[in-house]
């Protein structure tokens, strides 16, 4: 993980980031922030090199104060660039710098907003997963571990705050990375638990205020866990609840944050298509961030508790797998025909959803966070989550966090008139109802496990929890950890309300 230092002295390090805007009436312009640059002839080359100062854009050179300059694109020229644009401009630049072991990030900071995007982004972009090369692990290049952001805001008060919450913020989003990016083989409902029991001890396990639980398949089975166990009992690695609680001394607020943990999900009987099932190692993204989310939140030692509810299963076919038609019972009694057994990821989390309203009756808020459907990507693409829920105050609440995280989610409904489509005429709902507006069925069928006094978020994150096109921004391929970042803001605001 890279370590963040803030300076407004000497630029020490070989290596100086700064921005590159495109100029509307032409050129670039370059943006230093508080560091003083001799633009002139740097402006020459960079025009004589076609650079244009377009986002994602990398421009290095050769330099007389530094051995090289990097320059990141912010795109169109502003006086007041937003926290992701910088954000992602960091983050470019970090990815640029593999093998490098420092750099110093000058981009406009004026104010502590900006100042934490830049050391975010910078801190997000430095990652590699090189867990499981051989031969060629020796090629890879180690990203940068060393960062300092220059800025004028770095003797003022909290600044220091600002770099450590960043190394956090990274340091946890790289935990969801990994997770994701860890392949099947290893990464067994099992295994999740202890890894992530592994982070929970290196976050400071009970003296940071935080208890692990978890439920092997005997247990969930004998407590009526029927979601859980309907989903795992094909596969020979066994299904596990995982819960993590984090409970600081006088907490302002209580939240319960549950996230599907399908470790690898071929379809079940409903069998997946060979071409893209590879992705599916990553349909346990959910669970890692929720996971993530709370040790983060445990670390900043924010008054807020937090229950993080991992119902983890592997989806895979044999003769013991359920099938079509089957019905099983969910934690609390509500029985449910498993029309389509690649709808699983609604039956873990009504386990887990259920469970988490008995634990604490009296939660502020519960969010499920899921890669549940293939209707999200259709709807919204491979960069925008959504959100549905039974409160429109709570929502807001998420989406103002969420623009602040920079992670993008999008307002989604819950039309009623859908609801009778998973009407079972042998249980009490189905698992599936219509194909159109599928994302929409699948929050509908969650609502049904919860109770309607209680705000609840559903965020569906199917296509931004994993990215298969090229890298972008402070964002690799692979695993991206989506929805950490947000549910770190939600709690971060209310501890300040």
């Amino acid at each position: 993980m890279s370590k963040i230092r803030l300076s407004d002295g000497i630029v020490k390090d070989d290596v100086l980031v700064i921005g590159l805007a495109s100029n509307p009436k032409g050129g670039v312009a370059i943006e230093a922030g508080d560091l003083s640059i001799d633009s002139k002839a740097l402006l020459a080359l960079l025009s004589d090199m076609g650079a244009t100062g377009k986002v994602d854009e990398i421009v290095k050179i050769p330099s007389s104060f530094v051995r090289v300059l990097v320059f990141t694109g912010l795109g169109a020229k502003s006086s007041a660039y937003s926290h992701e644009t910088l954000r992602r401009a960091a983050g470019a630049a970090s990815r640029a710098l593999d093998g490098t072991k420092s750099a110093t990030f000058a981009l406009p900071t004026p104010n502590q907003e900006s100042l934490a995007a830049v050391a975010e982004g910078a801190a997000l972009g430095a990652y590699a997963f090189t867990e499981f090369r051989g031969t060629s692990k020796s090629e890879q290049k180690a990203p940068l571990s060393h960062i300092t952001v220059h800025s004028a805001l770095a003797s003022k008060k909290d600044s220091k705050d600002v770099a450590e919450r960043a190394e956090v913020i990274a340091q946890y989003t790289h935990l969801v990375r990994d997770l994701i990016n860890t392949p099947p083989s290893h990464l067994t409902p099992d295994s999740f638990t202890k890894k992530v029991s592994a982070a929970v001890k290196s976050a400071g396990g009970a003296k940071a205020r935080l208890k692990v639980t978890i439920w092997d398949e005997k247990q969930l089975k004998s407590q009526g866990f029927g979601g859980i166990i309907g989903v795992g009992q094909g596969s020979a690695n066994p299904p596990r609840l995982m819960h993590i609680s984090y409970t600081p001394l006088k907490p302002k607020k209580s939240y319960a944050f549950v996230g599907k943990g399908i470790t690898f999900d071929t379809g079940g009987l409903a069998l997946k298509p060979a071409q893209g099932m590879e992705a599916m190692k990553s349909d346990m993204s959910g669970a890692a961030a929720v996971c993530a989310a709370v040790l983060a939140i445990a670390t900043l030692k924010l008054p807020i508790a937090i229950d993080a509810w991992a119902p983890l299963a592997e989806n895979m076919v044999s003769d013991n797998a359920t099938r079509p038609s089957d019905i099983i019972t969910i934690f609390g009694g509500k029985t449910v025909e498993v029309l389509n057994p690649d709808a699983e990821g609604r039956l873990v989390l009504a386990d887990a959803l259920m469970k988490a309203q008995k634990v604490n009756p009296k939660l502020d808020g519960i969010i499920d966070v899921a890669t549940l459907t293939g209707a999200q990507v259709v709807a919204l693409g491979t960069r925008t989550s959504a959100a549905m829920t039974n409160n429109e105050s709570f929502r807001e609440e998420f989406l103002k966090a969420s623009a602040l995280s920079g992670e993008a989610f999008w307002p989604m409904p819950l039309p009623e008139e859908l609801r009778a489509s998973l009407d079972s005429p042998v249980a009490d709902i189905a698992n599936i109802g219509d194909r159109m507006g599928g994302m929409l069925v699948a929050g509908l069928f969650l609502k049904e496990f919860i109770d309607s006094q209680l705000p609840w978020l559903h965020l569906d994150i199917a296509g931004p929890a994993f990215n298969d096109a090229k890298a972008h921004g402070y964002t690799p391929v692979g695993g991206t950890g989506v929805a950490m970042r947000s549910l770190l803001l939600l709690a971060e605001q209310a501890s300040v309300r």
